[in-house]
């Protein structure tokens, strides 16, 4: 099971390793595939006054930190074409956030690294819609079929966090689970999918008492992997704080998911 878990943005490098080496039993859990996830920048809050991160030299600078003496694999979100090669020679996984997963330009630059790709589905966009930037990963690396076998073998995934419903509140569809899981491997944020985007407030809102519905109901459904961003107080995280899972919280959910992935598995 892929396991991407992590702060939202990269507040300091002490938060940072404090996060890091709590987490350090789902690295040594041979049953997951564990990514440590932060985000440099957070381009696209909605207030020009919040917080963003430290910017990617810092910020690339503490994920190599982690790596080094966490010994973890990493997945970051890129913006910019530009920042493609760059940020790929540390991390492993590349995220393309929401709002930009049509971009070709940023999707072709992210293909043309060795990392793997991680497209996060636009809360605008249906999910079968989703295959064409599939293909623009694939194409760019030599692979003219489509479907889930080649996108795994290729370093293609995508991730479900939720569509627009009305203003200010997103929903999750399970069918598009089982859709999209035709055409990639299939990541669940269970985290995200509760966000209230833009819900009147200078920064968005949330629920995470809702996650862990969620998470185990994607369970049910199949994917082959969870993303939860998490903190030791998200109270005072400094983005995204509504949505996340506490540290003291993650170990009761993973069990439960574990326990229903095997109730499928068996049947």
């Amino acid at each position: 099971m892929i396991l991407i878990l992590g702060p939202c943005v990269i507040e300091s490098r002490d938060n940072v390793f404090r996060i890091a080496e709590a987490l350090m039993p789902y690295h040594e859990d041979c049953t997951k595939e564990f990514y440590f996830k932060a985000s440099f920048d957070k381009a696209n809050r909605t207030s020009i006054d919040s917080f963003r991160g430290l910017g990617m030299d810092e910020g690339l600078r503490i994920l190599e930190e982690v790596k080094s003496n966490f010994g973890y694999r990493l997945l970051t979100d890129i913006h910019e074409p530009i920042q493609a090669a760059t940020v790929a020679e540390v991390v492993d996984v590349l995220q393309i956030p929401a709002l930009l997963s049509r971009q070709t330009d940023l999707l072709v630059a992210a293909a043309l690294t060795p990392a793997i790709v991680n497209i996060k589905k636009g809360q605008f966009l249906a999910p079968h819609a989703m295959e064409y930037s599939v293909r623009k990963i694939l194409k760019t690396r030599g692979c003219d079929e489509v479907g889930y076998e080649h996108a795994k073998k290729y370093g293609v995934w995508l991730t479900e966090r939720g569509s627009s419903f009305g203003y200010g509140n997103l929903v999750v569809d399970m069918r598009g689970l089982k859709i999209m899981r035709e055409f990639a491997p299939v990541v669940f944020d269970a985290t995200h999918s509760v966000q209230m985007p833009a819900s009147g407030e200078s920064s968005s809102g949330g629920d995470s008492s809702f996650v862990p519905y969620l998470a185990r109901a994607a369970a049910g459904v199949g994917v082959d992997g969870f993303f939860f961003e998490t903190h030791f107080d998200p109270s005072c995280a400094l983005s995204d704080g509504p949505n996340m899972i506490r540290l003291d919280e993650l170990n009761h959910l993973i069990k439960q998911i574990d326990a229903i992935r095997m109730i499928i598995e068996l049947n």
